[in-house]
């Protein structure tokens, strides 16, 4: 399977609607039981959250992308200054007085285990929130992950009214922010699905099938993305799967999944087939996981 043609024209390829986050990261020998207390070995903060993630990897690999989102209070100056750099359009970000900023609280131990706690912000009650202009027509996909399901709705209606096609990766959100009602009328709407193995299953649960295949009446194509397994990719012309680049040395593994999307993207808007996206996703997740996010991803 190949992008479809006809968008070819548009100026700008890509557009990710979800989280921008600030991430906390806080180390810990081991989590603390119950009523008891450890001490923090080391933090450090980072630019984070799904959508940040998947357009700063598209864009590093030259696809022309922008963001939507609403970011609150105390969202760092140098973050923004670092998603202008590249080249990334920030039309769509939106700041929201007396809100915090959407931060997440990520506490890992020393085996690699994490816990993580999210402070939404305004993207917690996005539903009524202002869509694009007219200039949401400049773009050729809207990808559609972490955010306030109404919201991702009405975008994802607004796009299709403008020949912009639609993919849904609702994440792990699939799992506590949306109701079946709600995921199948985005799967109507969206030429791709994209998520991990727990997520697709979720997918699978809401549309009353066992199979990812049995999906394929309702949305062309689904990438599942399967850990140290690699990838998988259901099409209507049939399945296709790569395995995972191994990592030379693992720094952190959040954000992973969100980099091969931008990998699978970069291929995807140079025509590739199936395989070679897969393989880009997977190459740019091991470089993400390498660098914890940094230049070398």
């Amino acid at each position: 399977m190949r992008p479809p043609s006809g968008t070819d024209d548009r100026p700008r390829q890509l557009l990710v609607s979800g989280h921008v986050n600030i991430d906390r990261f806080l180390s810990v020998r081991r989590f603390p039981a119950p009523d008891r207390t450890v001490p923090i070995e080391a933090h450090r903060v980072a630019l984070g959250g799904t959508a940040a993630t998947i357009a700063r990897v598209a864009s590093r690999y030259g696809v022309a992308t922008g963001l939507v989102a609403r970011l609150g209070d105390g969202f760092p100056a140098t973050f923004r200054s670092a998603l202008r750099a590249a080249g990334i359009d920030l039309r769509g970000l939106e700041t929201v007085a007396r809100e915090p900023t959407p931060t997440c609280y990520i506490v890992e131990d020393e085996d690699g285990d994490q816990r993580t706690l999210i402070d939404q912000g305004p993207m917690g009650h996005a539903g009524s929130a202002s869509l694009p202009g007219r200039w949401l027509a400049e773009y050729s996909w809207v990808h559609l992950t972490t955010a306030d399901p109404s919201f991702q709705l009405r975008l994802a209606a607004a796009a299709r009214r403008v020949g912009v096609k639609v993919a849904a990766d609702p994440a792990q959100e699939i799992h506590y922010r949306w109701d079946r009602a709600h995921f199948l009328t985005l799967l109507a709407r969206s030429e791709i699905l994209f998520g991990n193995r727990s997520e697709i299953a979720r997918a699978l649960e809401f549309a009353g099938v066992r199979r990812p295949g049995a999906l394929l009446d309702r949305v062309p194509l689904i990438v599942r993305t399967e850990g140290e397994d690699g990838a998988t990719a259901f099409a209507r012309t049939g399945a296709v799967h790569v395995p995972a680049v191994r990592a030379r040395r693992i720094r952190s593994v959040v954000g992973a999944g969100d980099a091969f999307r931008g990998g699978f993207y970069a291929a995807w808007f140079e025509g590739e087939p199936l395989t070679g996206c897969l393989r880009a996703g997977a190459r740019a997740s091991a470089r993400w996981m390498e660098s914890a996010g940094g230049a070398g991803a």
